[in-house]
């Protein structure tokens, strides 16, 4: 069984630990939905995967196993072995449970009944009648989780990488549902299992169903084709083509906004002064030198950057921090006909929990979507054949991410409870530039190993916020 898993898991889109030595060091069912007699009822195994690195650590993934009698050869793509289960006393087939329509909606109908057996809690938030005629689909887009619509009705996000203690994602949503708050979809349950010793006494959060947005569009995708519209039209300004992205980058910024004063007041506040500014100042520092030994491209614009990331040290004002999204970008934003909505709260996969549930300052999220704008523009750039344009559109990339972050960020301040008039104060744009510039930083480093052919993106957008030469070559 352990074999099988391990190949299992190695091979998955969600795991974390690839390229990386690991091998599955305990496989524990903590709870099960179903029958164990095989009289033709499916059976469903909760199992948690402990998986250990051979350069230390260790990580824990859930696993949900569809257990067969007899092969089933619909679900050939998602076996992950045969074996001898104890639980089950015979010899079984072992599927991913989330591939499989026939046992999926046992989640559903554990939600609706608000279910609590074997150590498993399905909690359900009220004032929502869940269609159980449905069938699931699994989101073959989705990486770090997955996640099955049932029908147009509702949306379970399996979690994959799982940790003691209470999913942000889950968290946030629930607290945005109660107020009403119109730019989250809603939450209609989450499944929890109890804490155990090896949880430490925490209890694991394990999935969460919430409203399907019929009419989403991804805002990602809505980005890119704007910016495709631009670079059709030759002899247009960004403000002036068909698909002008500027109204609906106004509209995200007031929703962000209208979200950080929304989860400002559901969840506690805390003022950094002086000595937390300064610790965040030397944080980015440190990045900076660390990335640099790794992207040595950045190394002429080390100075300017230090000089921004001092310039926090010397705030004056002290900065009140919040639970924030984390993670802001456009690909976690949904456009429909009742506005945007935000989604996947769970921050930075990399980061500990402590760190993702931690209070945070707000225009970290506002800096990671200026980031996403300027993305947007250059990834199309990178894929147009621009010939003898290559000037041009580059010029016109800068000029579509440059107007979309302008109204992006005149729309928070609109509508901010942190800002007062139609601009932010001197300070905090000092924030703003040194969030934005250390997310450039990071970018670069992530593009150096994963995507050589994009680092001038980050890059360009270093050159521009610290004023400097866009190529080593230019400050000779």
């Amino acid at each position: 069984m352990i074999r099988s898993v391990e190949e299992f898991i190695g091979s998955a889109r969600w795991f974390g630990g690839k390229g990386l030595v690991s091998s599955v060091v305990d496989v524990r069912r903590v709870g099960s939905l179903g029958s164990t007699d095989f009289d033709g009822t499916p059976y469903v195994g909760i199992e948690l995967v402990t998986v250990a690195y051979a350069q230390g650590g260790s990580e824990t993934y859930q696993l949900p196993v569809a257990y067969y009698s007899e092969r089933q050869d619909r679900l050939e793509h998602a076996l992950i072995g045969m074996w001898e289960d104890d639980v089950l006393g015979t010899t079984v087939h072992a599927y991913d449970a989330v591939h499989d329509r026939e046992v999926t909606i046992l989640w559903l109908r554990a939600f609706d009944e608000g279910l609590q057996a074997e150590g498993l809690t399905f909690h359900r938030i009220p004032g929502y009648d869940l269609d159980l005629t449905t069938h699931s689909t699994l989101f073959s887009g989705e990486q770090s989780n997955s996640s099955l619509a049932f029908g147009d009705d509702s949306l379970m996000k399996v979690f994959r990488k799982v940790t003691p203690g209470d999913n942000p994602d889950i968290e946030i949503h629930a607290a945005l549902t109660r107020s009403g708050n119109e730019h989250v979809a809603a939450l209609y349950g989450w499944l929890e299992v109890e804490g155990s010793e090896e949880t430490g006494g925490e209890p694991v959060h394990l999935a969460m169903l919430q409203q399907f947005l019929r009419t989403a569009s991804d805002g990602w995708e809505l980005a890119l084709a704007s910016v495709r519209d631009l670079f059709a039209e030759a002899d247009l300004h960004a403000d002036e083509v068909g698909g002008d992205f500027g109204g609906e980058a106004h509209r995200l910024g007031v929703a962000t906004a209208e979200v950080h004063d929304a989860l400002a007041g559901a969840f506690p506040t805390d003022t950094w002064g002086p000595p937390q500014l300064t610790t965040l100042a030397e944080t980015m520092q440190r990045r900076l030198t660390e990335a640099t030994e790794a992207v040595p491209q950045l190394e002429p614009y080390a100075a300017a950057l230090r000089e921004k990331y001092d310039a926090v040290r010397h705030v004056a004002t002290d900065e009140v921090v919040q639970r924030v999204h984390g993670d802001f970008h456009l690909g976690q934003t949904l456009r429909t006909v009742r506005g945007w909505k935000i989604v996947d709260f769970e921050g930075e996969p990399a980061r500990t929990l402590a760190e993702r549930v931690g209070s945070d300052s707000p225009w970290r999220d506002v800096a990671g979507m200026l980031r996403s704008f300027d993305y947007a523009a250059h990834a199309v750039s990178i894929d147009v054949e621009a010939g003898g344009h290559a000037n041009q559109i580059a010029y016109r990339a800068v000029e579509w991410a440059s107007r979309n972050q302008g109204e992006f960020l005149a729309g928070y301040v609109e509508a901010s409870g942190r800002t007062s008039g139609s601009e932010i104060s001197s300070e905090q744009r000092v924030l703003l530039e040194a969030y934005e510039a250390d997310k450039a930083v990071y970018e670069a480093v992530y593009e150096a190993r994963n995507r050589p052919d994009w680092i001038d993106i980050p890059l360009g957008a270093i050159a521009r916020l610290t004023g400097r030469p866009s190529s080593p070559e230019e400050n000779s």
